[in-house]
């Protein structure tokens, strides 16, 4: 699988910095994307044609969902415009939300499924899209949120965090994935960190060593947080290949069984 970052700013997008939204692609089949907050659309046109591309959202915050109203009306007139539905799937209450914001009208929904052939996640219930098998895990952030479990066509494992709070659901979601692409919006300063919310660097390593993942790669910090500082605490803790994610880059998710390489994700910047 090759993941694309399209976007990884925690809660607010900032200059240049669009929040999250990551491009996943199992090779020979169309791309899907995870999670469409503010700014990830424009960076998507630079990679995929939207008319192609299955969309997977974590949970309904805006910064993780709200820029995918300008898909839809690059999807409806767009003279390449979209002739089939593509799969949309998110937690309950996805089609209203996305509906409402690309509603003309206060108080109306917008019926998305003219473009959208919608699903809503459940616990642990399996889905498989463009090639990937993707098993949602119910993660402990407001509103309902969902980390995804994603194994490609070799058995490759990416598992993304979405938003979490620290809990033991997390280890089981990545258990010994071959990327865990985790959250870390602060540091672990209580003066600065509410619980049940978001990660630390020191909980985001801490859960990545106890799923035993082959590579950790953080993600999401806020625009306000000093990325170093998280890197430097996640580093403390977990001891396998660490990054911090960047706007542009490209990371091949490879199976274990390769003998290439001793580390899960190769990257590159595009």
């Amino acid at each position: 699988m090759r993941l694309t970052v399209l976007g990884c700013s925690g809660s607010v997008n900032g200059p240049g910095a669009p929040c999250s939204g990551y491009l996943l692609q199992a090779d020979g089949h169309d791309p899907v994307l995870v999670d469409c907050g503010h700014g990830v659309f424009g960076e998507l046109l630079q990679h995929a044609n939207p008319s192609k591309v299955a969309v997977l959202l974590s949970h309904l915050h805006a910064d993780h969902c709200l820029d995918l109203p300008a898909m839809l009306v690059w999807r409806r007139w767009a003279p390449a415009k979209a002739t089939e539905r593509s799969m949309l799937c998110g937690p309950p209450g996805t089609a209203l939300r996305i509906g409402a914001a690309a509603s003309e009208y206060p108080g109306e929904i917008d019926d998305i499924t003219d473009t959208y052939d919608v699903h809503e996640w459940a616990d642990r219930r399996v889905v498989t899209v463009n090639g990937l098998i993707v098993e949602p895990f119910k993660v402990c952030h407001p509103p309902a949120t969902f980390g995804l479990r994603i194994t490609g066509p070799e058995g490759e494992v990416f598992v993304y965090s979405g938003d979490t709070g620290y809990h033991d659901v997390v280890v089981e979601l990545a258990h010994k994935a071959d990327l865990f692409l985790c959250e870390a919006s602060w540091t672990h300063d209580p003066a600065v960190r509410p619980p049940d919310m978001h990660l630390s660097g020191v909980e985001a390593g801490d859960l990545a060593m106890r799923a035993r993942v082959r590579s950790l790669a953080i993600t999401h910090i806020v625009p306000w947080v000093e990325a170093e500082a998280i890197l430097d605490e996640a580093s403390g803790v977990y001891k396998g290949p660490l990054q911090l994610v960047h706007q542009g880059q490209v990371i091949e998710i490879r199976p274990p069984f390769s003998t290439d390489t001793p580390a899960a994700g190769v990257e590159y910047t595009v």
